[in-house]
């Protein structure tokens, strides 16, 4: 038997693997996940993965000149149907950021076989919602994760 992940989920090289069970709040009356439940089992893998690389959201509030992400853009593809009881993975990783863009790539799995894919752009934004660059904290924090070389 394989052990369970931890709740924040754990690293594999760059990627970082969430575990998720579906609920039957998660689903529809036939029992397969409502589309938009999808968003958020990916933004919990991005808020685990930067829990686990050293970034806090309650931190980046709290500074003197606050600051939180946001989505400015998400593509998902739609493969196979995820249902009621599924033990599902998802994968994350930061593939670069410029300036205050950061490109993110997440799938879900289900045994391995792939239930969905997406490609994000998070923007890193002041309070006022308009875009600013992380602080320098955070682009260290980050950078042994990306991908790519950041520019």
């Amino acid at each position: 038997m394989t052990p369970p992940l931890p709740a924040s989920g754990v690293f594999d090289g760059k990627a970082h693997l969430l575990p998720v069970r579906v609920y039957y709040e998660d689903t529809d009356f036939t029992g397969v996940v409502y589309h938009a439940n999808y968003l958020r089992y990916f933004e919990r893998g991005r808020s685990e993965f930067l829990r686990l690389a050293g970034v806090s959201h309650t931190q980046l509030r709290a500074q003197d000149n606050p600051m939180a992400f946001v989505v400015a853009r998400m593509e998902i593809d739609f493969k196979k149907p995820a249902r009621i009881d599924d033990a599902l993975v998802v994968c994350t990783t930061y593939e670069r950021m410029e300036r205050a863009r950061l490109h993110v790539r997440q799938t879900i799995e289900r045994d391995g076989e792939l239930i969905a894919q997406a490609a994000e752009t998070i923007v890193c934004v002041g309070l006022d919602g308009r875009p600013r660059r992380p602080p320098q904290a955070l682009t260290d924090a980050l950078k042994a994760w990306f991908l790519q070389e950041t520019p």
